[in-house]
């Protein structure tokens, strides 16, 4: 039996070296990442594109692993992507953009945030003290995608500069995520990492 791919979807400006994507990436053999053109200037369509591209390139179940911006990008994708092979997604702090001057130009073409249901099952993990995403609009924000809502207390943005290195509180998530799949899809030890 095919055992899962993990697809790390970094967010805007990608996951450096201590961030908790790229620790899990280089723990875990089938873990890879999206690569995207251009990770500072980001374009949803070029995001999105390469999220099928890679996707469609691997012969197993897949699941996704996104971060802030990426998440947006996994939730754009699946409104029209080839979502048969994912087996669910972990969406870790989803930035919470509006069309006002606090959003960053560079970020002014993932407007609207998507906020249809999912295809495929996942987790929407938050903090409380985000300072990109109110907690209010994280959990209504994981009602319309049908996510299993995930509060993670006050932990900031989740990444390096809120002090998430290696995150074993979120791959227990994962785990949890992958284990609740393979009971429903019969996958048995396909998403074992």
């Amino acid at each position: 039996m095919e055992t899962a791919t993990f697809l790390i979807v970094p967010g805007w400006n990608g996951s450096g070296p201590g961030h908790w994507q790229t620790i899990w990436e280089r723990r875990h053999d089938n873990f890879q990442r999206i690569e995207q053109d251009n990770w500072n200037r980001p374009s949803p369509k070029q995001w999105v594109d390469a999220i099928q591209r890679t996707v469609q390139e691997i012969h197993a179940p897949v699941f996704l692993v996104a971060h802030s911006l990426g998440s947006l990008a996994v939730a754009q994708w699946a409104e029209s992507g080839d979502c048969g092979r994912v087996g669910g997604a972990f969406l870790v702090a989803p930035p919470w953009l509006t069309a006002s001057d606090s959003c960053p130009p560079q970020l002014a073409e993932f407007l609207p945030v998507p906020t249809s249901k999912l295809p495929f099952p996942s987790i929407l993990a938050a903090s409380e003290d985000d300072p990109y995403l109110p907690i209010e609009i994280a959990v209504r924000l994981a009602r319309a995608w049908g996510s299993e809502f995930a509060d993670l207390g006050r932990q900031g943005h989740i990444n390096i500069a809120s002090g998430h290195g290696d995150w074993p509180e979120g791959e227990r998530l994962l785990e949890r995520l992958t284990q609740r799949t393979r009971e429903k899809t019969n996958y048995g030890a396909v998403a074992k990492w």
